[in-house]
């Protein structure tokens, strides 16, 4: 008896974790998101440059958040000359390396944006992939506060171009070489100490995921993921001890103006949940509070100069402090940080599908970053940039705007085709893609009934179909049927009479030459672009 045949293997279709796939909708929003963030860039300046997803993996240094080696927080790979390659982390490192390499060339300060998407070996959960899009503005060249002033003021006219109003986000500022000054004070200067540094500064970029609880473990003895000893992955901590930490939080909650204050039990939850567009000092008072309290080093004295200078750039082109924002809570989790860094968070009060609060956090942020071209040219070059976080600013969005009246997103017309030769048909779409209309021929099955046709052009979204059958085709004519109207007249059987007043128009004949006028006259009637 001969054996039966084995059974193919099927391969399974699957995702790998932390991606994400995109359909046209999403697309369609992505790109509106990115043309309005071009035109605010370019307004100010900036011209597009852009560099390849993989650089050599020493290029990219050591500055992945939550990670110590970029082997580890990046996807990395060897060429065939055994040189180690990774995929970017972000858009600013490559833009030093691109600035370097073409130093002479540039004219300076050099002023470029660029967008893309980036990708980190983290591991993924909710909100947190491990390929996202940012877009990326850079001054390279400008030593002074105006350049990081410009950038804030930038982040604020994005914000409302993209129509979140005003009151409804903040740009937040802060300085690290004030934070640095602080970190001295409490025994935390030199060199031997860059990683516990490093660590105090990744604890508190996550005041805003993080109940202040587990910012303590962060900045005491470590955390366990889990919650409890033993579960889930442990992050080593600073090694702080209750006054170093109570010195940190003073300076960070620094100008709010908070029902509670360190060391009380209620203080976690008012640092937490104060909004900072309602519980704040004027940036003068801030600024001026903070050189009172933590001044006392020249570093931390030079930072805060620089804050003041910020802010008074900022009141003179007309953005004050419900816009633009002194905030020592803001740290940033990226080593390469040297001066005044800023994050863009959303204060918009909303709750996701089932009534829960949602608080977005920051979707963009940036600062000045002196020390990175430097590592290529071995001389200081002064840089500061700002990126906003594309995927996640599109996801708040979304939510944001779940209940507002969605703008249709239609698809291509649709030529349908009546067995014989189609070429016919063809010229009918190239005739109309040379009017500059979205077309395009039916290519199933050519045995497939027109109603099977109409189902494609529905699912496609068309706003209408063209028909043309043996008769019309001697007569030079063909049938336009507009398929959004049509599905309105389905909700109007019941109404005989405006039923039959828009009958005419759903279905109607006209001269192939006419073709491209007519199909025209269905679009505008329906607000479509055409192209």
């Amino acid at each position: 008896m001969a054996e039966k045949p084995k059974k193919t293997q099927k391969l399974r279709a699957r995702l790998p974790r932390g991606l994400a796939d995109r359909g046209p909708a999403e697309i369609a929003a992505t790109r509106s998101m990115v043309e309005i963030i071009r035109e605010v860039y370019e307004r100010y300046g900036f011209e597009p440059v852009e560099t390849p997803a993989f650089e050599y993996t020493d290029a990219l240094g050591k500055f992945l958040p939550d990670q110590d080696r970029p082997n580890e927080g990046v996807f990395s790979l060897q060429d065939d000359d055994e040189q180690w390659i990774s995929l970017r982390y972000d858009l600013t490192a490559p833009l030093a390396r691109y600035v370097a390499e073409n130093f002479d060339a540039l004219p300076k300060p050099y002023r470029s944006y660029r967008f893309g998407w980036v990708f980190r070996n983290e591991k993924p959960g909710p909100g947190r992939f491990r390929q996202f899009m940012q877009f990326d503005a850079d001054t390279v060249g400008a030593p002074t506060a105006a350049a990081d002033a410009e950038m804030c003021m930038m982040a604020a006219d994005t914000m409302e171009a993209l129509g979140i109003p005003r009151g409804s986000y903040v740009v937040k500022v802060n300085n690290r070489k004030v934070l640095d000054g602080v970190l001295e004070a409490i025994g935390l200067g030199g060199e031997e100490n860059a990683g516990r540094r490093l660590t105090v500064l990744r604890a508190i970029d996550k005041l805003d995921k993080f109940p202040i609880t587990e910012i303590e473990k962060l900045l005491g003895n470590g955390r366990w993921d889990g919650g409890e000893e033993g579960k889930g992955d442990f992050t080593k901590g600073a090694g702080l001890t209750e006054e170093q930490m109570l010195r940190i939080f003073n300076y960070v909650s620094f100008g709010a103006v908070l029902s509670t204050s360190p060391g009380d039990s209620n203080f976690a939850g008012s640092i937490q949940n104060r909004n900072p567009s309602e519980l704040r000092r004027s940036n003068e008072e801030v600024v001026s509070g903070l050189k009172d309290s933590f001044g006392d080093s020249p570093t931390a004295q030079q930072g805060l100069d620089e804050l003041a200078e910020i802010a008074r750039l900022a009141a003179a082109g007309g953005y004050d402090q419900m816009r633009i924002l002194i905030d020592p809570s803001v740290v940033r989790g990226l080593e390469y940080y040297t001066g005044p860094v800023y994050e863009v968070e959303l204060l918009l009060d909303t709750k996701d599908e089932k009534g829960r609060p949602i608080r977005f956090g920051s979707v963009g942020g940036g600062g000045r970053y002196d020390g990175l071209v430097s590592r290529f040219r071995g001389e200081p070059v002064p840089a500061t940039g700002f990126s906003i976080g594309v995927s996640r600013l599109q996801a708040a969005l979304e939510i944001v705007n779940r209940d507002k009246p969605k703008q249709p997103s239609y698809g291509p017309v649709v030529v349908t085709v009546f067995g014989g030769d189609i070429a016919g048909y063809q010229k009918m779409v190239s005739t109309l893609r040379q009017a500059g209309i979205r077309a395009e021929l039916y290519l199933g099955n050519p045995k497939h009934s027109l109603g099977q046709q109409m189902k494609y052009a529905d699912k496609r979204n068309s706003p209408c179909a063209i028909i043309q059958g043996s008769d019309e085709k001697e007569r030079g004519e063909v049938q336009i049927k507009d398929l959004i109207l049509g599905a309105e007249l389905a909700s109007l059987e019941k109404d005989r009479e405006e039923y039959l007043k828009k009958q005419a128009d759903a279905q109607f004949s006209c001269g192939v030459d006419d073709l491209v006028a007519k199909v025209r006259d269905v679009l505008a009637r329906h607000s479509v672009k055409w192209n």
